[in-house]
């Protein structure tokens, strides 16, 4: 799993090693915040807490996620997790590279920036 450490090192991301093969990226510069990956062979998953689940609107919020899930996300979707929503892509490890691993970093960070207007009002 050591191919995962060196794309983190060789597209500077700031990192910290949370566990065997789990990486807590906090990398403001490049708009990714408590994201955490985890390679679990023979996949890599990058998963990031957007939100906890609002007490009200919770229909709407549901469908506008399935809504971004279906035309707005490139890698990864939407999806619940006990009480919170998270935003997940998985990688297959084996025939990762550098520009794969990147371009699912890239969509999480841009996702998250897009899309914190429309669902930030789902806020409590």
């Amino acid at each position: 799993m050591e191919k995962v450490e060196n794309y983190l090192v060789t597209l500077g991301i700031t990192y910290e090693s949370i566990g065997e093969k789990t990486w807590l990226v906090n990398d403001d510069e490049k708009g990714l915040e408590q994201l955490v990956i985890m390679a679990a062979d023979p996949l890599v998953v990058v998963r990031v807490k957007v939100m906890s689940i609002p007490s009200d609107h919770r229909e709407e919020l549901y469908k506008t996620l399935l809504e971004l899930n279906g035309t707005d996300l490139v890698h990864g979707s939407y999806g619940i997790d006990g009480e919170d929503i998270v935003l997940v892509d998985t990688l297959e490890h084996a025939t990762m590279d550098l520009e794969d691993f990147q371009a699912s970093l890239d969509t999480i960070g841009l996702a998250l920036a897009q899309h914190f207007k429309v669902l930030s009002k789902y806020r409590d």
